[in-house]
């Protein structure tokens, strides 16, 4: 790895990630305003895709903890800084809180998670159908969240690479 750009398994990661997670969101917004014929099959992979991402946020904090992220650019102010760090870490607490909602969501349903269609996971909350309500909100709530925090990640992406032309866009991209 170059001082300025991220290993091959973090950009691997990074990028298997955010098309797992933006196909989550959508099928998620489908599956809530749709009753078509793929509505099911569309749970059963929201599902599996959820409990994917939570594998894979797990793989992907352990690679993190084993390399130093490239400095960011030195002309940022304190408080840029501080907002790009906090919101690395926000990104992988909601890599883990979401699917973790809607897992122990599911359990409060008393429906069994089953990866694509696998094998079935421990649920993580017996039934019970004020938890199913407070954990279903939770799950919206967190997903919502996640979702604006990406669409300002993308944002500070783009004006890296196309207005600040400093490099940061380009460590995930190509790792130089």
């Amino acid at each position: 790895m170059s001082k300025h750009g991220f290993p091959a398994s973090a950009r691997l990661l990074h990028w298997v990630m955010a098309a797992l997670i933006l196909s989550m969101l959508f099928l998620g917004v489908s599956m809530v305003t749709s009753l078509s014929g793929w509505h099911d099959p569309a749970i059963l992979l929201h599902k599996s895709f959820g409990i994917l991402v939570l594998l894979l946020a797990a793989v992907r904090l352990l690679n993190r903890l084993r390399f130093t992220a490239p400095p960011l650019p030195a002309d940022l102010s304190p408080l840029q800084a501080l907002a790009a760090k906090a919101s690395h870490w926000l990104l992988y607490a909601g890599m883990f809180a979401v699917p973790l909602s809607g897992w122990a969501m599911q359990s409060a349903a008393g429906t069994p998670v089953r990866p694509f269609g696998l094998f079935t996971l421990p649920p993580l909350t017996a039934p019970d159908l004020a938890c199913y309500g407070w954990l279903r909100e939770a799950h919206f709530l967190m997903t919502w969240g996640l979702f604006a925090l990406l669409l300002v990640h993308i944002g500070a992406a783009l004006h890296h690479g196309w207005v600040r032309r400093d490099g940061v866009l380009q460590s995930m991209l190509r790792g130089d």
